[in-house]
């Protein structure tokens, strides 16, 4: 029989206030197999990069990682599905730029704060396309014929209302000291729709990452005049920065990163974040990339949790430019 004492000290080794259980206790982290949970659907961009990391990431762990998609709320389900899991490390989540759009539209109270980021894996810019027979030779003419036009004369689109690329258009318009909403935005079901309304006349500029606009552009339909980054795109290199040609030091864009719950213990956020390293230096995962114009970014948990709060600030900015943030 254990004394009193014993088995208190022993229920506190195995509990460690509800932090270390007995895997770590044991360094035997993970000692099961790992969900990966993806807010969007089988098939997308964040799918495609969640199941590459999380086949590298199961042979460094040695456990499976089973990618799950949590559809639904426009991100909300799955999102919230990673920031409620038990914090143990055998729940993480593929998190999006969603989730410094989401509170501000008073979608879900959830925000980059409501996790323990482990590694930014992933950003994509967007692009400012024309159609191929617009009359900009460049991005200053185009810049200089928006400013030079009465609010509401250009039209753009790429995404729905108060999405990701028209968050980025409205960005771009404050940059040069415009209003958000000087370019009329038209929303569409995506950056496909709004690239073939660019080439049909329907609309002058679309703003989504050039990898979605690669089709259009490759079938000479269409240009794209410069990127919203910090540098240029090596898969798409002849297309310059804003800052190169306009001087306005102003990125934003799409960008995809591996986090848990709140409260990961420290030994479960160096373990995976170490893993998520190799995996993102790996050959396998700049391939993979690299064969869908994906941009490769990397952050660990400390730069990760500072650019998620860039983002958020940026992104609240924006909506409330473009009449979109609520409270």
């Amino acid at each position: 029989m254990v004394p009193t004492r014993r088995r208190t000290l022993l229920a506190a080794a195995i509990t460690g206030g509800g932090l270390a259980t007995p895997a770590l206790a044991q360094g035997r982290y993970p000692s099961r197999p790992v969900q990966l949970i993806v807010p969007w659907g089988a098939g997308g961009g964040t799918d495609a990069t969640a199941r590459i990391v999380g086949s590298l990431l199961e042979r460094d762990l040695g456990q499976p990682v089973n990618v799950v998609n949590r559809t639904g709320g426009s991100g909300v389900v799955g999102h919230s599905a990673i920031a409620t899991a038990p914090p143990d490390g055998h729940t993480i989540g593929m998190i999006t730029v969603e989730i410094a759009m989401m509170h501000w539209q008073g979608l879900t109270e959830l925000k980059p704060t409501s996790y323990t980021p482990i590694g930014l894996v992933n950003q994509d810019p967007p692009g400012v396309q024309v159609a191929q027979n617009a009359p900009y030779a460049d991005i200053r003419a185009l810049a200089e014929a928006i400013k030079s036009r009465p609010a509401g004369t250009f039209r753009a689109s790429g995404t729905g209302q108060g999405g990701i690329w028209h968050l980025a258009l409205v960005g771009w318009l404050q940059a040069m000291g415009l209003r958000g909403d000087h370019v009329r935005w038209v929303p569409s079901n995506g950056a496909a729709p709004a690239m073939q309304e660019l080439a049909a006349g329907g609309v002058d500029i679309v703003s989504c990452s050039v990898p979605e606009a690669r089709a259009m552009l490759d079938a000479g339909r269409a240009r794209s005049l410069a990127i919203m980054a910090p540098e240029r795109n090596p898969q798409f290199a002849q297309v310059p920065t804003l800052n190169e040609t306009l001087g306005i030091n102003y990125s934003t864009g799409a960008w995809r990163g591996i986090a848990g719950p709140r409260n990961l213990p420290a030994p479960v956020v160096a373990r995976l974040g170490e893993a998520l390293k190799r995996a993102y230096d790996s050959n396998e995962y700049k391939e993979f990339m690299a064969s869908r114009g994906f941009g490769t970014v990397w952050r660990d948990a400390e730069g990760f949790a500072s650019f998620m709060a860039e983002s958020d600030r940026g992104m609240g900015e924006a909506m409330r430019a473009a009449g979109l943030a609520r409270g």
